[in-house]
C-alpha cells in the first residue's frame, strides 16, 4: 500500500522527467499519477490546483502542493532527504523555495524533457 500519492502533469516533459528521477532516487512507497488520469473529484483535488502545481496526498489525509509537496516526498524518503525537506520549508528559506517553485512551474513548458509530449499547463502558467 502506498504511503502517499503524488499527482503531477503527465503531459509536461519536464514534470515527467522529474517524477521519473524522484521515483528512482527516493526509495518510498509513494505512488505517482498524472492528474489527467486521476479521479481528482474522488481525491478531493481541484483540477485548477492539479494543473498549477505538484500535489501530495498523504496517507493521513493531508494535501500539500508545490514546494511543500516536494518537501513531503523528501521527508517520506527519510535519511538525508529529510534535511533537504527541512531546509526548503525552514523559515526564511520557505519563501525562497516557494518563489523558485512558482518560477519553474510558470516556465515548465519551456524546459526541455526527454518526452515529445507538450505541457498541459494553462497559458497563464506557461507564459
Amino acid at each position: 500500500m502506498a504511503a502517499a500519492t503524488v499527482i503531477y502533469d503527465g503531459e509536461c516533459s519536464f514534470c515527467a522527467v522529474c517524477i521519473d528521477a524522484a521515483s528512482r532516487r527516493l526509495r518510498t512507497r509513494v505512488s505517482t499519477v498524472p492528474w489527467q488520469r486521476a479521479d481528482l473529484v474522488a481525491l478531493g483535488v481541484p483540477e485548477s490546483d492539479a494543473r498549477l502545481a505538484l500535489q501530495w496526498l498523504g496517507a493521513d489525509g493531508v494535501r500539500l502542493q508545490g514546494h511543500r509537496a516536494v518537501a513531503a516526498w523528501l521527508r517520506e524518503a527519510g535519511g538525508l532527504w529529510r534535511v533537504c525537506a527541512a531546509l526548503i520549508t525552514a523559515p526564511g528559506l520557505n519563501a525562497v523555495a516557494a518563489a523558485a517553485y512558482r518560477l519553474v512551474a510558470a516556465n515548465r513548458g519551456r524546459i526541455p524533457g526527454r518526452r515529445k509530449a507538450g505541457c498541459a499547463a494553462p497559458p497563464s502558467v506557461r507564459d
